[in-house]
């Protein structure tokens, strides 16, 4: 019977003839906003390192929307690989890891000396466990929850606090306590085993009642009002929306890991509870 391997198709070639392997590529067009997003968290270091900090919070969120894109067009184009998974990881590691940490640093943390530095490490390092965790609990996880706050919307917590305060004419040396508090709420609520909707669950293919678009065209008119301030307020309760779940459930007595099942290595038994 054929099955269709590599090995019938090699015994109908006539001997002599050499057979070349086709070469494995990668999938230009999701690789695109891949590094788009990329793009964005590096401009946004260089805005920063400029004193440019509202362009650099800008940069961020410019690619916190890309890297939103990237795995959708994707998944539409059926072009998903394992080769844009790990880039994916990469660029959201500078994007949403190290960039807001060094703009944070930049702007605020770094006159408080070692504090600052050290609030600086916590986020960066936070946001790297934050995804590691994510890439080995992806089978595992309830897909209608993230396991801690995702890192773009810690990252949009910091470049967000930034982008309002300067555009209040705030410089980050009046600041910098409050920063130190929310780079460290952001990083940590990232490592925790706190649940946040994901918004997996809506499916864009799927026809929704008329009242819907006009809810997102008067969401659209809100944040053209004072993008700045609506943006960081949006990102504020969503930062704040995890424990409110986690602490719904606790009093239900409803489960609170959004872990369902986990035999695989690192051991994940702890978060069950």
């Amino acid at each position: 019977m054929h099955d269709g391997s590599d090995s019938d198709s090699d015994a109908n070639v006539p001997e002599g003839v050499v057979v070349r392997k086709r070469r494995k590529g990668i999938y230009i067009l999701p690789n695109l906003f891949t590094l788009a997003a990329l793009f964005g968290g590096f401009y946004a270091i260089v805005m920063a390192m400029n004193g440019r900090f509202d362009q650099a919070a800008v940069g961020v969120f410019c690619a916190m929307v890309l890297d939103s894109l990237d795995g959708r067009v994707a998944r539409m184009t059926n072009t998903q690989s394992a080769f844009g998974e790990q880039m994916d990881s990469l660029s959201d590691m500078v994007s949403f890891g190290a960039a807001p940490a060094l703009i944070a640093y930049e702007w605020a943390l770094k006159d408080l000396g070692r504090w600052g530095w050290f609030a600086a490490f916590v986020y960066c390092a936070c946001a790297a466990l934050r995804l590691a965790r994510f890439n080995v609990n992806t089978s595992v996880v309830d897909k209608r929850y993230f396991q801690g706050l995702p890192s773009p919307a810690a990252a949009a917590l910091v470049a967000g606090l930034i982008w309002v305060m300067n555009d209040l004419g705030y410089r980050g040396s009046d600041l910098q306590w409050v920063m130190f508090g929310l780079a460290l709420y952001a990083g940590l609520t990232m490592v925790t085993n706190v649940p946040f909707y994901s918004f997996k669950d809506v499916h864009m293919k799927k026809s929704v009642p008329f009242v819907v678009i006009v809810m997102i065209a008067l969401g659209i008119a809100v944040i053209n009002v004072h993008p700045p301030i609506v943006m960081f307020g949006m990102f504020v309760i969503y930062g704040l929306s995890g424990y409110i779940i986690y602490a719904w459930r606790r009093a239900k007595g409803q489960p609170t890991s959004v872990i369902s099942t986990s035999t695989e290595e690192p051991d994940e038994r702890g978060l069950h509870k």
